[in-house]
């Protein structure tokens, strides 16, 4: 299916301002689709600034963010882009999102990532309370960045379009996550900088089937194969081996620095499609786990194992940033772009499977 180019540009609202908000602002700004109309933030001291100062663009865009969520409801527009941190409030944000499709506003958002693929992680009624309510509004719900995302779910299946057989689809990430600012995910959820046997949330029993089991069911379905349940889940966290300066809080030698895990897939007891992530806050933290890229400090990489074996390394850094910056960049832009796809589909969630071609278009520097 072609891409979708609206009849005209679609009104926006961006809910939130913080590290992909600003970015997903300076996008709609820039795509000829695509016009803003309001941003919702929840610092009060943000309320009334204009967005372009938020958003750090150099110019006012002369729309006032706001925390009155009603007053930007009141604006119906064709869509949000929500982009507010989901990973410590899921219930809190799944509301939310409810809200706006059962006002009739199609939705793309960054989280909660297991809205990507939520069946086998959400109970069957709130998946069914989500799908009527967006039934009820005639709205669209998709939700999908760069990790969970295009990097490990449309990435690799498109990949496989050039198998003969498959034995193992692997989608990785490989990164230095020491300057990656989000001080909640890397010491609440990670644990960074903590005792090693301290176990954060991320790896309580199931959570990381919940956070990441998303790719690994997407995949799965994109390929037909029915996985064993549940999905296997395995964890190596390391110590770091000295001090460690970190953008989100150092670390200091003996507390944890380095995590490998997996979300493993398994058909009949085998692995089929897995989900690893490697993260370090020191590139040369555990140097016999698998690496980026030389001069690189991290990377996507998709491994297919059968016939042919393929391995495709995805890499990408800020003009003015490293690759935390253009990370949260490429999770914005994602969310953005496939806007009009999303206010065309049929309302229900939408799946990163289910959508057309999504490019970027108008995005040629003028």
């Amino acid at each position: 299916m072609s891409q979708v180019i609206p009849e005209k540009p679609l009104r926006v609202v961006v809910w939130s301002t913080g590290t992909i908000g600003r970015h997903a602002i300076a996008g709609i700004v820039a795509h000829p689709d695509l016009e803003l109309v309001g941003v919702w933030v929840s610092n009060p001291d943000k309320h009334g600034k204009d967005v372009g100062e938020l958003a750090e663009l150099g110019r006012e865009l002369g729309i006032r963010a706001t925390t009155d969520r009603d007053e930007l409801i009141a604006l119906a527009p064709d869509a949000i882009v929500h982009t507010a941190m989901a990973d410590d409030r899921l219930f809190e944000c799944i509301e939310d999102l409810i809200s706006f499709v059962e006002a009739g506003i199609d939705v793309t958002s960054s989280g909660p990532v297991l809205l990507q693929w939520p069946e086998g992680i959400l109970p069957p009624e709130l998946i069914a309370r989500i799908e009527d309510a967006c039934v009820r509004g005639g709205a669209s719900l998709h939700v999908n960045g760069i990790d969970p995302g295009f990097a490990n779910d449309i990435l690799p299946v498109v990949m496989t379009s050039l198998s003969q057989r498959i034995d193992e689809v692997r989608v990785m990430e490989i990164c230095d996550y020491s300057t990656y600012y989000q001080p909640v995910v890397m010491n609440d959820l990670f644990g960074f900088g903590k005792p090693v046997d301290q176990p954060a949330m991320l790896w309580q029993p199931g959570i990381l089937g919940a956070a990441w089991g998303s790719v690994v069911r997407q995949i799965a379905a994109a390929l037909d194969v029915t996985l064993d349940e549940p999905l296997t889940e395995e964890v190596d966290r390391r110590a770091a081996e000295r001090d460690t300066p970190s953008v989100s809080g150092d670390i200091p030698a003996g507390t944890m620095g380095a995590v490998r895990f997996q979300v493993i897939g398994k058909v009949d007891g085998v692995p089929r499609v897995v989900l690893e992530h490697i993260t370090r806050t020191d590139p040369e933290q555990v140097p016999e786990w698998e690496r980026p890229p030389a001069g690189v400090d991290g990377c996507y990489r998709v491994k297919i194992t059968g016939e042919p074996m393929m391995q495709v390394d995805f890499t990408h850094h800020g003009e003015h940033g490293d690759h935390n910056v253009s990370g949260m960049i490429t999770t914005a832009q994602r969310i953005v772009n496939a806007l009009p796809a999303v206010v065309a589909a049929e309302p229900g969630i939408v799946r990163a499977i289910d959508l057309p071609l999504v490019t970027g278009r108008g995005l040629v520097t003028r």
